[in-house]
């Protein structure tokens, strides 16, 4: 089981963690930054404070809404086909029946090579297409080959790039290369956004979280992204509160707003609820909305378009009544 400990007791935040950012030189201007350390302890019961709020009525009917404007569907099988991923745009540009009042997704998220059907598919809904690169899911390739794969999925039109960092260079202790990478990558985005994924379940601690958020955000990231969804756990509540509050106290020292993007896991809309709540309360209103908060969670739709439609029909339909995102 993954141990995710290492931070200091008592309350608040205790003592700091200095990052090993000797690099060739695209982080020099962050040597000496000291990272809090996370207090588990206090983490993990704020985390858990969410579970237990109730949202009812109309509220509830909002939240739901916005959780599904703030998806991103996924197909990253091995098996994808153009016609897997024509069903997919289609449930995000239409996720329920127009009389549901249900909004679009976000935006879809392909394998490179699928970006130009995606595109075509989603033209003029406002649904986004982003494509996973930097050889998705381990990131275990040379840096030449994952920046030609980001720049080939920029080309066929990607609006958004998700890449993984190399757990195995930040877990080695080369902050610093980890840093240049991601930099290097946001440079190969051009005008195409992205989202950095720390592959949370990997990291082993909190400290390990908050320290590779750090480095994503100051790298250039726009967003910063729990997991893949290829390991587990993916997603979590202390986890995501983790890296809520690195985005909170970033934007304190500098002004700039970053995504977050809680993914794998969450499969239930009383989860999804717990979420917008936390996003709330940590880092305002501002934050709840698809281009500073998604969730990365393809089978979360089907659950939500079922509470919807129990709040406007007054019965639940049979899941396998609901058409599968």
């Amino acid at each position: 089981m993954t141990d995710f400990g290492g931070g200091f007791g008592g309350g608040g935040v205790w003592g700091g963690m200095d990052l090993n950012l000797r690099s060739g030189g695209g982080c020099a201007g962050f040597q000496g930054w000291n990272v809090p350390t996370v207090d588990k302890v206090m983490v993990e019961e704020r985390a858990e404070s969410f579970r237990k709020r109730s949202v009812k009525g109309e509220s509830k009917l909002a939240g739901l809404r916005m959780a599904v404007s703030m998806m991103d569907l996924t197909t990253l099988e091995g098996m994808d086909t153009p016609g897997k991923v024509r069903h997919l745009c289609a449930k995000a540009v239409e996720p329920m029946e127009a009389r549901y009042g249900c909004p679009r997704c976000a935006a879809v998220c392909v394998y490179p090579n699928f970006v130009q059907v995606a595109k075509a598919l989603t033209e003029g809904s406002g649904v986004k297409v982003a494509s996973v690169a930097t050889a998705f899911p381990s990131g275990q390739s040379p840096l030449k080959g994952r920046l030609a794969e980001v720049r080939y999925a920029v080309g066929e039109g990607a609006d958004e790039i998700d890449m993984v960092i190399d757990r195995g260079a930040f877990l080695a202790g080369e902050h610093g290369r980890v840093f240049d990478e991601i930099a290097a990558v946001r440079e190969a985005c051009g005008e195409a956004h992205l989202k950095v994924i720390l592959e949370t379940g990997e990291l082993r601690t909190y400290d390990n979280v908050r320290v590779a958020s750090e480095i994503a955000m100051r790298a250039g990231g726009h967003f910063i992204k729990t997991s893949t969804g290829k390991v587990s756990p993916a997603a979590t509540l202390p986890v995501t509160l983790v890296m809520l509050e690195a985005i909170r106290d970033f934007y304190y020292a500098t002004g700039r707003m970053i995504g977050m993007k809680p993914a794998g896991g969450i499969r239930s809309s009383k989860e999804a609820l717990q979420y917008l709540v936390m996003v709330k309360e940590t880092l305002g209103s501002a934050w709840l909305s698809p281009e500073w908060f998604r969730f990365g969670a393809s089978s979360l739709l089907t659950d939500v378009n079922r509470q919807l439609a129990k709040m406007e029909d007054g019965f639940y339909q049979r899941s396998e009544e609901m058409s599968l995102a």
